[in-house]
């Protein structure tokens, strides 16, 4: 079957036009494109890593899929849940990135993970990629893939407000909004699918970190942050270089578990040089390569071109970090 890299959403406002886009909501977890064939499964992330083995509970899926069907490729996030029903990112933290057997099966028992499926990209082998947004859609509701860890839940034509509204209501990320007429383009981010958030999140790289005081000594005591200036496509076709740039501290949001874990994946990443492209007016400042990507939530951008208020939410790992640049 060919790889696909997952469609992405461009960050905005609600749609003026409403009624000729899709809402679903915004699960808080990690996008995985899930391959079915001979009654196999394999999960792929965003960044194309095979995490098929962190998530044993949702290969049952293979065995759910109606036998007239010899091949399907889906498109989904794979969520945590809270006690109260809600996506969790941070609870979804703890089954990201386990290789251990035995730990996985008994994270398996105590926090299930559950796949959301919201497309379909290929069945029997047929591309669907061309087909529209809501033709994709009718053809995932034929297969009624609802089960034990997954299910298919539906979108809202042109109610784009009411959905946001009842997302803000209970608690959630936000909503995605998606030409009913759009095909599928594998890894861009054509305009033609929109994420609306309710609170104001971004995805930034770890470029150091300084050292804690009180409660914190001896500890990490807040992480700096950056994203570059331009995708890794865009700095070649404009033969430059791409510039990591200072988006500021985050030192809230942690858990002592969390830290502990950052700490120990910062270690072996120590340099002695700054990452970013400009100099940084910081004391005590401890410098790593720039490869861990971190999700933040802040509350809006400074005229410096700084998050305020950021506090750190988890790690990502299935997001490359030369990917990674401002979403306004």
């Amino acid at each position: 079957m060919p790889i696909i890299k997952p469609m992405l959403a461009k960050a905005g406002p609600l749609p003026a036009n409403q009624a000729e886009y899709g809402f679903e909501i915004k699960w808080d977890g990690i996008r995985s494109i899930c391959y079915l064939e001979e009654k196999q499964c394999k999960l792929m992330s965003r960044n194309l890593k095979d995490i098929t083995s962190q998530y044993p509970e949702l290969a049952a899926l293979s065995k759910a899929v109606d036998s007239r069907y010899r091949e399907l490729i889906l498109d989904g996030e794979i969520v945590a849940f809270d006690p109260a029903g809600l996506p969790s990112f941070s609870r979804l933290q703890h089954r990201m990135g386990l290789s251990d057997d035995r730990m996985i099966a008994e994270m398996m028992e105590n926090l299930p993970v559950y796949y959301i499926i919201f497309d379909i990209l290929s069945i029997d082998n047929n591309l669907l990629l061309a087909k529209p947004y809501t033709e994709r859609r009718n053809i995932l509701a034929s297969l009624a893939l609802d089960g034990p860890y997954w299910q298919t839940p539906g979108y809202h034509i042109g109610e784009g407000e009411s959905v946001l509204t009842a997302s803000r209501k209970l608690g959630l990320e936000g909503i995605v909004a998606k030409r009913l007429d759009s095909p599928y383009h594998p890894g861009q981010r054509t305009g033609t699918w929109l994420k609306i958030k309710n609170h104001r999140r971004q995805e930034l790289i770890i470029g150091g970190w300084v050292p804690g005081q009180g409660n914190r000594h001896g500890k990490i005591g807040a992480l700096l942050t950056g994203c570059y200036d331009m995708i890794p496509a865009e700095a070649e076709a404009r033969n430059v270089s791409q510039q990591l740039l200072y988006t500021g501290k985050a030192g809230t949001g942690f858990t002592q578990a969390s830290l502990l874990a950052i700490a120990k994946m910062l270690k072996p990443l120590r340099r002695e040089t700054n990452p970013f492209s400009q100099e940084l007016p910081i004391k005590n400042a401890r410098f790593v390569e720039p490869l861990l990507v971190g999700e933040f939530e802040f509350t809006e951008w400074t005229p410096n071109h700084t998050l305020r208020h950021p506090s750190f939410k988890g790690l990502r790992n299935d997001k490359d970090p030369r990917q990674v640049i401002r979403e306004d």
